[in-house]
C-alpha cells in the first residue's frame, strides 16, 4: 500500500504574550512551514485548523484561518481534542491522504492562552473534566496529576527529587531550543525555594513540576507517497498510528499511577508500524507536568511500570541515553499552547530524522516517537515516525 509522509513542518516561538491575532499567529507557523515544503498554495489540497475553544472570542476558527492564509476555496475542517488537537489533526490528514480523497493537507494548530488570567485559563482547564461531577468542586489540571503522582509514589516508591531530575533535563535543552518559552537552566537548588520552583501548587507537585502556559502555532504538512517523493529531498513516513479514549471521571478509570490511552495508543502505533519501543531512537511525550513524563516513559515500554525513575536517574532519556525523550525542552520548557502541542512534538521528531535539529540532534536516528495526551488522558495519541 502507497505510504503518506511529511513534506514540511513549522512553528512559531512559543511565548508568553502574543500581541497579535489568531490569524497572524497562523501565519508563522504556516510560513515556516510552507518555506520548509518549499511548495505554493495550489498544492494544498485541505486544511486541518485544531485549537481548544474557550481560550479566545473566535468561533469557527477555521474559516478565519484559512481565509487569512488564501486557502480558499479548499476545504477546512476544525478539529478539538483539547491538548492532543493537532496530533489528532494529522490523523485526519493521514486519514484523507491515504483514502485518496486528497494528496496533500495542511494541519495547522494554534492557541493564545494570554489573554485569560491564571485562574481563567486553570478555569477553563477544569472545564476539560466533567463540568457536572468533578470540576464543580475544585478539581484543576495540575490537582489531576497530582492524584496520580500520589498513586505512583505509592506504588512505586517515586520521590518528588525524582521528579525534579525530569524538570532539570527539560531545561538543559529549553535552554537550546531558541523557540521555547523558557529558556534557563533548572537546579536541583531551584527545588529548595519555597517562593519559587519550590513553592507548592497540589500536593506533591510543586511550581516546577508544571509546564508552562503559551502562545503559539505549528504547522505539518502531509502528502501522499507520489507527492511526497516529487516534492521533498527528505520525507518522513508515517508509520503508526494509535489513538484511544477513556472515561471523563477520574471514578471510571481503574488504574492512577499510568495514563490508560497512553498504553493502549501506543500499543496501537507500534503494531501498525511493525515495531516494539526498542525500535524507537528518539521520542517526545506529553510532559504537561513531570510525574506525566514519568508515566509516558512507562506506558510506552521504555521502561517497566515503575521503571521510569531509574531511567531518569541514569539519565537515559537524556540525548546520549538509551532513549532520548524530550530533547527539545518538552513542554515544561518549550511552553504548552494547547491546540499548537502536539504539532511541535511532530517537528522536534521530523527535525530529528532529517538530521536538521541543531545542538539538541540525536545520533542517527531512524525511528522517533510521538505521545500527545489531551486532557487529563482523556484523549490519547502515539504516532510513529520514521526516516524509510
Amino acid at each position: 500500500m502507497s505510504k503518506v509522509g511529511i513534506i514540511g513542518v513549522g512553528q512559531s516561538s512559543f511565548v508568553r504574550s502574543y500581541p497579535g491575532s489568531i490569524r497572524e499567529l497562523a501565519f508563522e507557523a504556516y510560513s515556516d512551514a510552507m518555506r520548509d515544503a518549499q511548495i505554493t498554495n495550489d498544492l494544498i489540497d485541505a486544511t486541518v485548523i485544531c485549537s481548544s475553544p474557550e481560550y479566545d472570542k473566535q468561533r469557527s476558527p477555521a474559516g478565519v484561518v484559512a481565509e487569512y492564509l488564501g486557502l480558499n476555496p479548499q476545504p477546512t475542517f476544525y478539529v478539538e481534542t483539547l491538548c492532543s488537537s493537532s496530533s489528532t489533526g494529522l490523523k485526519l490528514a493521514y486519514s484523507l491522504v491515504k483514502s485518496g480523497l486528497h494528496s496533500c493537507v495542511m494541519v495547522l494548530g494554534f492557541q493564545i492562552m494570554s489573554q485569560l488570567t491564571s485562574a481563567e485559563s486553570q478555569e477553563r482547564m477544569g472545564r476539560g473534566a466533567d463540568i457536572q461531577w468533578e470540576s464543580p468542586f475544585g478539581t484543576m489540571m495540575p490537582a489531576y496529576y497530582a492524584l496520580h503522582a500520589q498513586a505512583h509514589f505509592a506504588k512505586y516508591g517515586t520521590t518528588p527529587d525524582d521528579l525534579a531530575l525530569i524538570r532539570i533535563k527539560s531545561g538543559t535543552y529549553g535552554q537550546l531550543n531558541e523557540r521555547a518559552v523558557f529558556r534557563k537552566e533548572v537546579t536541583p537548588d531551584m527545588f529548595a525555594d519555597k517562593d519559587g520552583f519550590g513553592s507548592p501548587v497540589s500536593s506533591p507537585l510543586r511550581v516546577g513540576d508544571c509546564c508552562a502556559n503559551a502562545d503559539g502555532s505549528s504547522c505539518i504538512i502531509v502528502a501522499s507517497e507520489e507527492k511526497a517523493k516529487a516534492l521533498c529531498k527528505k520525507p518522513v513516513w508515517i508509520l503508526g498510528i494509535g489513538s484511544a479514549s477513556a472515561p471523563v471521571n477520574m471514578a471510571g478509570r481503574d488504574q492512577y499511577s499510568g495514563l490508560l490511552v497512553g498504553i493502549e495508543s501506543g500499543k496501537q502505533a507500534y503494531k501498525m508500524a511493525g515495531i516494539t519501543p526498542k525500535h524507537v531512537d528518539v521520542a517526545e511525550v506529553h510532559d504537561c507536568f513531570t510525574i506525566a513524563e514519568m508515566m509516558a516513559t512507562e506506558n510506552l515500554g521504555f521502561a517497566e511500570p515503575g521503571g521510569g525513575a531509574e531511567l531518569i536517574r541514569a539519565k537515559e532519556t537524556y540525548k546520549e541515553g538509551s532513549i532520548p525523550v524530550n530533547v527539545d525542552g518538552g513542554l515544561l520548557s518549550k511552553g504548552h499552547p494547547i491546540g499548537a502541542t502536539g504539532g511541535s512534538q511532530v517537528r522536534t521528531i521530523v527535525l530529528q530524522l532529517r538530521g536538521e535539529a541543531g545542538a539538541i540532534q540525536v545520533k542517527d536516528p531512524t525511528i522517533g516517537l510521538v505521545h500527545n495526551i489531551g486532557g487529563v488522558g482523556l484523549y490519547g495519541n502515539v504516532t510513529i515516525l520514521g526516516r524509510e
